[in-house]
């Protein structure tokens, strides 16, 4: 069975046992969490697609960690004038797909 969910403002295709980084959620290490936001369902031949998400179906995850994903370099320069080197780290979240309740 696979799900697609929303979270983050991203869509993700998942299984159970799926482990993925997805934007940083206010959730305690090994803690359980339920994502309501289910946009489609499938097994096989028999998929569900929501309008904009399936009635009653949430996914549960366990959050693993927490981190930040490797720096981004935003570099500006113009000769002789002006020079700027900035960067970036975003912070993630990973979790581990429990089950998928339709």
């Amino acid at each position: 069975m696979f799900a697609v969910i929303k979270t983050g403002g991203k869509q993700y295709k998942v299984e159970v046992g799926t482990v993925l980084k997805v934007e940083k959620l206010a959730a305690d290490v090994d803690s359980d969490i339920e994502i309501n936001e289910v946009l489609l369902v499938g097994e096989g031949e028999n998929v569900t697609v929501g309008t904009p998400v399936v009635e009653g179906a949430k996914v549960v995850a366990t959050v693993k960690s927490h981190g930040k994903g490797a720096k981004k370099i935003n570099f500006k320069y113009n000769k002789k004038t002006y020079y700027r080197k900035k960067g970036h780290r975003q912070s993630f979240t990973a979790i581990e797909i429990k089950s998928i309740n339709a």
